[in-house]
């Protein structure tokens, strides 16, 4: 066995009994993913105040509740279609505060330009996933892309570990925009061969 495995599975084992225990106290799913936001946003709080490093472990903290949520919703048979919906919303606002304790980070040390690469950042961020929800009320499914939540905390959590939060936010700010990008040529060739096909739904009804 390697270490990497070694190390994969000593961490699977802890998730498991974490679970275990969740499931064993009956706390509700959903209750779980509100505690991941109040801990984000204590992270936020710190990125606020510049403590880079407390936040990136709060951070991992959270992403516990990221990872325990629906497999404890799964152990405990209460998986539901609100559920799903409740946390990706809350993923959203958790995404948001962190990039909002940023912004006002390098507001308070007049760091102007990274106000508006976070600005930009946060832009980014949302719009990698309402192009994929939108694109998946007209087609079936709409997965390309690199830049995706996991892959944004894991470099924030490595940006503010290490102090090198600036070329992270430079690096999503790209990706993730370019994967907006990727999502809407994916959907367009994706709805013209609706088009030719003529199963597109009525677009009416979808304006926002």
């Amino acid at each position: 066995m390697t270490y990497t495995e070694a190390i994969g599975k000593g961490c699977k084992l802890i998730l498991d009994r974490i679970v275990r225990g969740l499931a064993l106290a009956r706390i509700h799913p959903n209750v779980l993913t509100f505690i991941g936001l109040m801990i984000n946003t204590v992270a936020a709080v710190l990125f606020g105040y510049g403590a880079l490093f407390a936040a990136g472990l709060v951070i991992i903290g959270a992403g516990i509740f990221d990872m325990v949520d629906g497999r404890v919703a799964r152990v405990t048979n209460t998986v539901s279609h609100f559920g799903a919906f409740f946390d990706s919303v809350v993923d959203r606002y958790s995404d948001l505060a962190l990039y909002f304790g940023l912004l006002v980070y390098y507001a308070r040390i007049n760091r102007f330009f990274y106000v508006v690469l976070t600005a930009i950042v946060m832009t980014g961020s949302v719009m990698v996933s309402y192009a994929r929800a939108r694109a998946e009320s007209v087609i079936p499914s709409c997965k390309v892309g690199f830049m995706e939540r996991p892959e944004r905390i894991v470099l924030v959590i490595l940006g503010a570990l290490f102090n090198r939060m600036a070329p992270v936010l430079w690096i999503i700010a790209v990706l993730s925009n370019i994967t907006v990008i990727h999502r809407i040529h994916f959907t367009l060739r994706a709805t013209r061969k609706l088009d030719a096909a003529g199963t597109l739904a009525d677009p009416a009804p979808l304006a926002r």
